[in-house]
């Protein structure tokens, strides 16, 4: 199994339809030919495994598997290569790039430039181009690279920061908790030592009554891993007597002890004090209930109450959000920010498996996120990344949903002319039809409809043609209600009635375009709009501003850059199709929709997100969407 197969598979596995050719090679920046000539080899490799690769004409590969125990094997035996000295050299730029910043944190001393790109197989220039990106990541964490002629170059920083950035690059995320292991070929940790660790943690939680979360158990583990590494090597941190003093004091340190204690008693190895304040300082960012009563005002400081409300306050100012008011979204983020204002105290990354999914599928609460991140950011002093943004916009996307709950269903009601036996006909329809997502308020005839109360409707739902204006709109349907009828009546009860082609416009959709870079694209964009008088000079800007915060490449070869906050005067969508990708921010890109969103808009632009979201997901959608060549089968292409 090579870095291309490896890939391929990995893609195969996670869809949920065929995936063509064209995707699989934009995935490994390579010719659809060298693609088909991979899924060959890796059928090959799949076929006395228990699966094997379909291959559908005009439309794709479906990875099909026959012997789920022998699949299994064989994935293990695949694993075990790339972690085993047979691992896999890195062959795309994000490979790259981790593989560098790894081999610079677990080196001894200095390393060569040309033994590394040797190491890599890859010319000097290319590994120049990847070290610049290596170091705005490792200056993330204040680790910074010491050059010296004919030595080579060494990563410098703080023993702390050093360890949080190991814990982000030198551990393979993907696996399960608990189940985490180090490259072998990069450090000397035994996979044994990882599983007594992984046990003492286990039993110090159940003896001290905490209950951690999965993310937050497994956060811990690599931490004290690390951490018994480096003393074993000779490094220790080093923390300034007035955060020491301050972190002793703290239940968390007692329990941090009582693991080291552990620790020192199964490796034969002295953990000194700071040691384990260090220890202390993990538990004091993760969410540790102890099972017992837990009033809220131990958890709503007054200071934390503050930071909350001005949460809100700049979200309803931006978003008008209308959850401002939301009791279980207070007293969430509360729980919150509690464990991760000492997070930011002292520099700890953490990680958020759920960010690509939080991104893709919830973007409204993201973007919220987002906001609630800057806010932090002012009364913290500390840079808040998409990781911690990704769990606030959890606990916002929770009340955004029971907002939309509040609302209740939609009211309507039914108009015929043919006698009530026919609206009660109509009448029982609807109800079975839409259960609790329709209230119909009742039945009349045409004639008695100037009688009616408009009041307490949304629309009506007419078996014969109205021509006076009415104040709600009027969905006309036959008597005995069909699928089409049936499709009109959904579409307006989910909110979703003829707004796309609103956003939609024929002279906003760019496709098959020539720019090389991010900048180019969002000058082009900026410079389109501006002309039509869509946006103002500052629109460019603000979308640059949004793009530091957080890049807004979702994988999947799209990108929906946007300001953070509405600039427009009208909700619109332009879309940019190029010919080849680009690199935004690390991803790959060839697929660009500018979002831009009404000043004080009170819409719900939920039915435009949710179409966003599921073009943003399918990976095949995308590629027939990169190959329309007009307006017309470009909207043809989109999900109804």
């Amino acid at each position: 199994m090579n870095s291309r197969s490896t890939k391929i598979l990995r893609e195969l596995m996670a869809a949920r339809s065929p995936l063509t050719s064209d995707y699989l090679a934009n995935i490994n920046q390579v010719t659809s030919r060298t693609t088909r000539q991979d899924v060959k080899q890796l059928d090959a490799i799949l076929s006395p495994n228990g699966a094997f690769v379909e291959s559908i004409r005009g439309t794709g590969y479906n990875l099909h598997i026959e012997d789920d125990q022998k699949f299994r094997h064989f994935l293990h035996d695949v694993l075990n290569e790339q972690t085993g000295e047979a691992m896999l050299i890195p062959v795309l730029p994000e490979e790259r790039i981790s593989y560098l910043i790894r081999r610079l944190l677990l080196a001894d001393g200095f390393l060569k430039l040309d033994d590394l790109a040797d190491e890599m197989h890859i010319s000097k220039s290319t590994i120049q181009n990847d070290l610049k990106n290596a170091k705005k990541i490792l200056a993330n964490y204040d680790i910074h690279l010491e050059s010296r002629p004919n030595y080579g170059l060494k990563a410098t920083g703080s023993e702390l920061k050093l360890r949080f950035c190991m814990a982000e690059y030198i551990f393979d995320r993907s696996e399960e908790a608990g189940q985490s292991l180090l490259n072998a070929q990069l450090t000397s940790l035994a996979k044994e030592d990882l599983t007594v660790i992984w046990k003492i943690i286990l039993n110090q939680i159940k003896e001290n009554g905490l209950t951690l979360s999965d993310i937050a158990i497994n956060n811990l583990f690599i931490h004290l891993a690390i951490a018994y590494q480096r003393i074993k090597n000779g490094y220790h941190v080093s923390l300034y007597n007035i955060d020491l003093d301050d972190i002793i004091d703290k239940k968390e340190y007692q329990v941090a002890k009582k693991m080291v204690n552990r620790v020192e008693e199964s490796f034969h190895v002295a953990f000194p004090q700071e040691e384990i304040a260090y220890i202390a300082i993990h538990l004091l960012g993760t969410k540790m209930i102890y099972q017992t009563s837990m009033e809220i005002d131990q958890v709503m400081e007054d200071d934390i109450y503050q930071v909350v409300m001005r949460i809100l306050d700049r979200m309803e100012e931006k978003l008008a959000l209308g959850i401002k008011q939301d009791q279980e979204l207070i007293i969430s983020l509360g729980l919150h920010l509690k464990p991760a204002i000492n997070r930011y105290k002292y520099g700890m990354n953490i990680r958020n498996p759920m960010l690509e999914d939080i991104k893709a599928n919830y973007p409204l609460a993201f973007e919220a996120g987002l906001i609630a991140g800057l806010v932090l950011e002012e009364y913290t002093g500390a840079k808040i990344d998409e990781n911690e943004i990704g769990y606030l916009a959890l606990h916002i996307g929770a009340a955004i949903e029971r907002q939309k709950l509040k609302t209740g269903p939609k009211r309507c009601l039914v108009v015929c002319a043919s006698g009530m036996g026919s609206a009660q006909l109509l009448f029982y329809k609807l109800k079975s039809q839409f259960g609790e997502k329709l209230d119909v308020v009742g039945t009349t005839e045409y004639y008695r409809l100037n009688q009616a109360s408009f009041d307490e409707i949304d629309f009506i739902v007419s078996s014969i043609p109205i021509s006076e204006q009415l104040p709600v709109p009027v969905i006309e349907v036959n008597t005995i209600l069909g699928e089409t009828d049936l499709e009109k009546i959904k579409s307006f009860v989910s909110g979703t009635e003829n707004r796309f082609a609103d956003y939609f416009k024929k002279d906003l959709i760019f496709l098959q375009q020539d720019f090389t870079s991010k900048q180019e694209v969002l000058e082009f964009f900026s410079e389109t709009l501006t002309e039509r008088q869509l946006v103002d000079e500052t629109f460019l800007s603000a979308v640059e501003e949004r793009e530091e915060v957080a890049p807004t490449a979702f994988g999947n070869l799209v990108a929906v850059p946007h300001p953070i906050t509405p600039q427009s005067n009208q909700t619109f969508l332009a879309f940019c199709t190029l010919k080849r990708a680009i690199d935004w921010s690390g991803k790959r890109v060839q697929f660009v929709c500018l979002l831009s969103v009404e000043k004080n808009s009170t819409a719900d632009l939920q039915s435009m997100y949710d179409l966003l979201g599921r073009v943003i997901d399918d990976p095949n959608i995308v590629q027939k969407l990169l190959k329309a060549q007009t307006y017309e089968a470009f909207m043809q292409i989109l999900p109804k």
